[in-house]
């Protein structure tokens, strides 16, 4: 379930929050096999990282913005 850098790039930040909100359902609803669990975690470890970089980037656009204030 590994994703390209492409899809990381053009996933939107609401698409990989809801995304993840599925995996962590998934994983808490138990009854996959190993693997598929294993798959999912490697999935929302991904998912968690593209939320990060949206969320760090709106941070630092609202920083640059507040400075130009200044």
């Amino acid at each position: 379930m590994a994703q390209t850098d492409e899809t990381a790039t053009t996933l939107g930040y609401e698409q990989a929050r809801d995304e993840l909100i599925d995996v962590v359902r998934r994983l808490e609803a138990g009854g996959t096999t190993l693997e598929e669990s294993l798959a999912l975690w490697e999935r929302g470890e991904e998912l968690a990282k593209i939320c990060r970089r949206w969320l760090d980037g709106a941070r630092a656009r609202l920083d640059a913005s507040l400075a130009d204030e200044s």
